[in-house]
């Protein structure tokens, strides 16, 4: 638990909670919660906040989150549920978000089976016929500035010719703020096409879509971002629905 200063029963359902969370995820490496109220509010269904901190969560599509911070106001809960150890809400709470992803973790989200598989022979339009290329390699790098660097290996399928595409994009919110977009600044690579350029960049923004991150019972809409050096800050407003539980 993050302090010592918890008394039983808060640390109880800080515990409870930390299992349901971590039974939503493919992977954890930490994940924390501190529930702060007193016996004679929680006999009320009244928590006066909940704090819950995590690192190295694996979302679905191998998404792994460096770290993620989620902090709520008062939360209203059903005190008879309480009282037997679990968390049940009476009402949707508000709550606001933090989420780091580096580098290392686009790239491995990226470069797995499930997006590779979306990267193979697509269609490239060269003059005037569907040429079928496979996307063999995608490396995203974050030089601070806000921008995203993509570079890319591609295969012409028909003649094996091994090309290269690089480009530079900046971060945008999308999908009433469920998404993040990425504008290109420029491209440039031998045997580049706008529809190659496309297809890298549908499949990106699909995986930067936050409700790839969400945990049952707990949505995220972007309210702002920072593409820095070797990472992207998420900063999300969060509506909870439910506690997720073990």
């Amino acid at each position: 638990m993050a302090s010592d200063n918890l008394d039983l029963g808060e640390k109880a359902l800080s515990k409870v909670l930390e299992v349901g969370i971590a039974n939503q995820l493919d992977q954890v490496e930490t994940i924390d919660v501190e529930i702060r109220t007193d016996p004679g509010k929680l006999l009320q269904g009244k928590v006066d906040s909940v704090a819950i901190s995590g690192k190295g969560l694996v979302m679905k599509q191998d998404l792994r989150m460096e770290t993620i911070e989620v902090t709520t106001d008062q939360v209203a809960i059903n005190p008879l549920s309480a009282v037997f150890g679990n968390i049940e809400l009476s009402r949707p709470t508000d709550a606001s978000a933090k989420i780091v992803l580096t580098e290392a973790d686009i790239n491995r989200a990226f470069n797995s089976d499930h997006i590779q598989g979306k990267l193979q022979n697509l269609k490239m339009n060269m003059a005037g016929q569907a040429i079928p290329v496979n996307i063999n390699q995608v490396v995203i790098s974050l030089p601070g500035d806000n921008k995203f660097v993509i570079n890319a290996d591609f295969l012409l399928v028909q003649t094996n010719e091994l090309k290269k595409l690089s480009a530079t994009a900046v971060p945008q919110i999308e999908a009433d703020g469920h998404r993040i977009g990425l504008e290109v600044l420029s491209a440039e690579g031998e045997g580049l096409t706008v529809d190659l350029v496309v297809a890298i960049f549908e499949q990106l923004t699909a995986l930067l879509d936050l409700r790839n991150f969400d945990i049952p019972g707990i949505s995220l809409q972007l309210h702002r971002l920072e593409a820095q050096v070797g990472k992207l800050v998420i900063h999300a407003k969060s509506q909870i629905t439910q506690i997720p539980s073990s």
